[in-house]
């Protein structure tokens, strides 16, 4: 038996095996017969006997196994081109999302700024509150002095209109 690719009605190849059956001799006399050779009576030499029929079958195969061959060529090229679409795929979305990841570090640098700033103007406005408490912390002691010195000045004239009359009474 010998191993040879054939091909199916769908194009596919896969693998025959051939025989020495009967088969096999009708398809050597239908070659012979159609390369002009046939054997004679006598015994000369024929196309079989030269071995042009076996040529011929390994030529055939080997046309088929060429085909297949070229045929798995053109699967592996289509396989490989769908693999590169889908890495060149990939790239462009992984380079998109590079780009988002980039605006969202500007957004949070942004944000992370605007925070600063916030900070920097509470703490001003608490410095100021700090000093406008001292403002009116010294202006209550400055009102409780006057108070003071206004009591201490009615005092004065509540003991001095005492005085009077208690001179006048006497």
């Amino acid at each position: 038996m010998v191993g040879f690719f054939n091909k199916d009605d769908e194009g596919n190849y896969g693998t025959a095996e051939k025989d020495g059956s009967a088969n096999s001799d009708n398809t050597v006399k239908s070659n012979e017969q159609a390369s002009g050779f046939e054997q004679t009576q006598d015994g000369q030499a024929s196309g079989s006997m030269v071995g042009i029929d076996g040529l011929m079958d390994k030529r055939i195969k080997l046309e088929e196994s060429i085909n297949y061959v070229g045929h798995m060529i053109k699967t592996l090229k289509d396989k490989r081109s769908r693999l590169e679409k889908d890495v060149e795929e990939e790239a462009v979305d992984i380079k998109n999302l590079r780009e988002q990841l980039i605006k969202i570090r500007e957004y949070i640098d942004e944000e992370n700024k605007g925070i600063e700033n916030l900070t920097k103007k509470r703490s001003q406005i608490e410095s100021e509150a700090d000093e406008v408490r001292g403002i009116i912390g010294n202006f209550t002691e400055m009102i409780s002095g006057i108070d003071g010195m206004v009591n201490r000045e009615k005092e004065k004239i509540t003991q001095f209109k005492k005085s009077l009359e208690n001179q006048n009474s006497t």
